[in-house]
């Protein structure tokens, strides 16, 4: 009898978006009822991520303290092998996932175009800065993170203050960075520093020249550092951080010159089947308590009023580096192709 309920109120929910439509007003009363009520919010939802697998695992289960009813289901691997994996699923005409957060705008940027994210304004976003969130509601960020320099104090003495140390003598043979054919962040700095003055692809270039190693993820790449096998590594900042607050022999360095970000965006799946669980999640994502478990995980927040973690720099304090969303989207798998080539990938 339980389960009959739970159909109808589901039922019910999706019939007021198809009746609503994507206005914000309706979207944002759906989600204030919703969120208000965690008993009315129920069934299975389909959480694709690039998130650590451990990070991943503690999000859902906060979720479920204020949603017990929704049975989190995730998938988790780098942001291109998930985007891979909905256009599998596309190819075949059923598309699995309910709500998405992975690396970086760009790759929202490309599923909206394909017309595959529904719109969807949480009432949290008063508190995210609006240049941070899709203007039509597709996307939203969830939390900051740099991609910094993170070096092994026992090979690295002193620590460096600019990316070119990465063509220079003292990296020789020992830098390692994640691949963009895995890696959403990887691809998006790729996009951006080979269109930024005083990089551009002659940068990328003398890194490989100079014995830059490609592996997989950032992960692979935070191992190599803290384990000494390699000196230098271009990696998002929490990694480091994290990894220095455990006791190893690492730091990490925000380069003069700047740092690429990515916002790890959250959106829905235009055919998600459960529209109603899949919005309380984002609301959740966004709120102060999932913007306060980011921070305690050991993510800069992306919400007003909460302060990044020891050892992080906020937004705020970052000089960024960054490119036109358009192009970075047009010319992304253009971008991989030209660094298989210069790379051998």
């Amino acid at each position: 009898m339980r389960t009959v309920k739970s159909g109808l109120i589901l039922s019910a929910l999706a019939a007021m978006l198809v009746f609503s439509g994507c206005s914000d007003k309706g979207q944002a009363s759906q989600a204030q009822s919703g969120s208000g009520n965690g008993a009315s919010i129920s069934g299975k939802l389909s959480f694709y991520t690039s998130q650590p697998e451990e990070d991943a695992t503690k999000l859902a289960a906060a979720f479920n303290q204020k949603y017990p009813g929704v049975d989190v289901a995730i998938f988790r691997s780098g942001t291109e092998e998930v985007t891979a994996k909905l256009q599998a699923e596309k190819q075949a005409g059923q598309i699995q996932a309910d709500v998405l957060l992975l690396a970086d705008s760009v790759t929202f940027e490309s599923l909206k175009k394909q017309d595959l994210l529904q719109a969807y304004k949480s009432p949290e976003l008063g508190e995210i800065p609006a240049e941070l969130a899709d203007p039509d509601g597709m996307y939203t960020g969830t939390k900051v993170m740099a991609t910094v320099l993170a070096t092994n104090t026992q090979k690295v003495k002193t620590a460096p203050t600019s990316w070119k140390v990465l063509t220079e003598a003292a990296a020789k043979d020992t830098g390692i960075m994640p691949s963009p054919l895995y890696s959403g962040a990887a691809a998006y700095n790729i996009g951006v520093l080979s269109r930024t003055d005083g990089f551009g692809w002659e940068f990328l270039q003398a890194v490989k020249d100079n014995g830059m190693a490609v592996i997989k993820g950032n992960g692979a790449v935070m191992k190599a550092v803290a384990s000494g096998e390699k000196s230098y590594g271009m990696v998002v900042d929490f990694m480091v951080a994290r990894e220095k607050a455990k006791g190893s022999p690492v730091e990490l360095t925000y380069p003069e010159e700047g740092v690429p970000i990515i916002t790890e965006p959250i959106g829905i799946m235009k055919d998600a089947k459960n529209t109603a669980a899949a919005q309380a999640f984002v609301d959740f994502v966004l709120s102060e308590d999932g913007q306060k478990l980011a921070a305690e995980i050991g993510y800069s927040p992306i919400r007003k009023g909460i302060s990044a973690p020891q050892g992080l720099k906020s937004i705020s304090e970052m000089k960024i580096l960054s490119g036109d969303l358009a192009k970075l989207t047009d010319e992304r798998e253009s971008d991989k192709q030209k660094f298989i080539d210069m790379f051998g990938q």
